[in-house]
């Protein structure tokens, strides 16, 4: 059974939007990051565009964000 939880959505652009979510698949937790285009029938529909990531790689995620912001900020 795959199970799907969203965590949070943020407009790219006038067409896509990208959603992080916390997937079950085979019984396994993901943190799935991916780009959602939205579809001739106005509705948002997964891309391939996108990354799935064990939850044990989360705190490596935070450093490159972290980092990412530093170099912005500089």
């Amino acid at each position: 059974m795959a199970e799907n939880r969203l965590i949070h959505s943020f407009q790219k652009n006038a067409l896509e939007e990208i959603r992080v979510s916390l997937n079950v698949f085979r019984g396994k937790e993901y943190i799935d990051i991916r780009i959602y285009y939205k579809g001739d029938d106005g509705e948002y529909h997964p891309s391939k565009k996108g990354v799935t990531l064990s939850p044990e790689l989360l705190p490596d995620l935070q450093d490159a964000v972290k980092k990412l912001e530093e170099a912005l900020e500089a």
